[in-house]
C-alpha cells in the first residue's frame, strides 16, 4: 500500500511516499520511512502524529494513500504570538 509521512522543522521538511504492508499501523509506518533515523530528535512517546491534519494514535491503521505526520511540539503559547503580531 502506498503512503506518504512528512515532518517539518523550522527550516526545512521531509516528505516521502513509500510502500508499507497492508494492516501497517501509524507507529510501524513512521519506523518503516527511515525518518526516525535521519530525525534522532523525534520522540514518538512525546510527540504527537496524525493523518491528513488530524490527530491519530500510534496503533491507528493506515489506508492507501493516507499521509501520515509527525508534529513538532509548541514552543510558544499560541495567544502570546497573537499578541506579538498585533
Amino acid at each position: 500500500m502506498n503512503v506518504g509521512v512528512c515532518y517539518a522543522e523550522v527550516d526545512r521538511q521531509l516528505w516521502m511516499r513509500l510502500e508499507v504492508p497492508d494492516q501497517s499501523t501509524v507507529a510501524e509506518t513512521i519506523r518503516l520511512s527511515g525518518v526516525l533515523k535521519l530525525y534522532p530528535e523525534i520522540n514518538l512517546d512525546h510527540q504527537k502524529v496524525g493523518i491528513f491534519g488530524k490527530i491519530a494514535k500510534l496503533d491507528t491503521l493506515v489506508q492507501e494513500g493516507d499521509r501520515v505526520e509527525i508534529y513538532r511540539p509548541i514552543t510558544v503559547d499560541p495567544q502570546t504570538v497573537q499578541r506579538r503580531v498585533r
